[in-house]
C-alpha cells in the first residue's frame, strides 16, 4: 500500500432536498451542496490510463444523488450514509471526507431569507 494516498475530489454537487428536523424543512426542502474527497492509491490508473484502474466520477455522483434523495433529520446522517455507500461500492477507497452544506438554514426555528447563510458538516469515513 502507498504511504501517501492520492485523492479524487468532487466539489460543488448541488441538490434540492428535504433534510432537516423541522417540519417546514421536510415539506418545502432546501438547497444543498455536497463535496466529496476520496483517498486511494491511483498509481495503477496513472500508468494504465484505464478507467477500471480508477474510480468513475459519474458513479460517485450517482451514489451521492441517491443518498440525497432520502430525507434525514441531520446533515451528519446524510454525510455518513454517503461515505458508507461510497466505500461499499468502491472498496479500494481507503477513506473519504463528505461535506454536506445546507444553504439558508433555519436558526432558532425561523427560516432566514434566501442568501443569508449556510450550515455545513464534514464527516470523515
Amino acid at each position: 500500500m502507498k504511504e501517501n494516498l492520492d485523492k479524487i475530489t468532487l466539489t460543488g454537487m448541488r441538490f434540492y432536498a428535504f433534510h432537516g428536523c423541522l417540519e417546514f424543512e421536510r415539506q418545502h426542502g432546501n438547497d444543498f451542496q455536497v463535496d466529496l474527497e476520496c483517498r486511494l492509491d491511483l498509481s495503477k490508473a496513472a500508468e494504465s490510463d484505464a478507467l477500471e484502474d480508477s474510480v468513475d466520477y459519474s458513479a460517485l455522483y450517482t451514489i451521492v444523488a441517491e443518498q440525497m434523495e432520502k430525507p434525514s433529520n441531520l446533515l451528519e446522517h446524510v454525510a455518513g450514509r454517503i461515505g458508507a455507500a461510497v466505500k461499499e461500492r468502491f472498496p479500494q477507497i481507503e477513506s473519504c471526507a463528505v461535506t454536506v452544506t445546507k444553504f439558508n438554514p433555519p436558526y432558532d426555528g425561523r427560516y432566514e431569507p434566501r442568501g443569508q447563510g449556510y450550515a455545513s458538516v464534514t464527516i470523515n469515513c
